[in-house]
C-alpha cells in the first residue's frame, strides 16, 4: 500500500481539512499548558511553527499569542502557563492544488477557543 491507498475515499479538500485538523489539534493539546513570559513568546511562538511545519501538508504556520493576555496572568515569578485564550493560529494544508486554512482564535461570545476552516 502507499499513502494515495488510505485517502482515496477523499477529495483533496478534505483531506487537506484533515491534515489541518489533525495539526492543529496536536498543537493545541501539546503546548496548552506550556509555561511562557513576555520574554519567550516570540521563541515558542518560532518553535511551534516549525514543528508543525514537518507536518505532511503543512505549507505555512502563523502563531501568535495575546503579550498581554500573558503579561496580566504572569505571577510573580514572571511566567504563566500558554491556554487557549492566549492563541491565535493559522495552519494552512495544501494537497495538490487544494489550499485550506485552518485556525484558532479564542471567541469571547462563546468563551471558547474554537477550531475553524477560514473561508478561501
Amino acid at each position: 500500500m502507499n499513502e494515495k491507498d488510505y485517502f482515496r475515499n477523499m477529495t483533496d479538500r478534505e483531506r487537506a481539512i484533515f491534515e489541518g485538523g489533525i495539526s492543529m489539534g496536536a498543537l493545541f493539546h501539546q503546548f496548552v499548558g506550556t509555561p511562557v513570559s513576555v520574554s519567550t513568546i516570540s521563541s515558542l511562538e518560532r518553535a511551534i511553527e516549525e514543528s508543525i511545519l514537518l507536518q505532511p501538508a503543512v505549507v505555512d504556520v502563523t502563531v501568535k499569542f495575546d503579550e498581554c493576555l500573558i503579561k496580566e496572568q504572569s505571577s510573580v515569578m514572571g511566567y504563566t502557563s500558554l491556554t487557549g485564550e492566549m492563541m491565535n493560529i493559522k495552519i494552512t494544508t495544501k494537497i495538490n492544488e487544494k489550499i485550506i486554512t485552518t485556525c484558532i482564535s479564542y471567541d469571547e461570545d462563546l468563551q471558547y477557543p474554537i477550531m475553524y476552516i477560514e473561508e478561501q
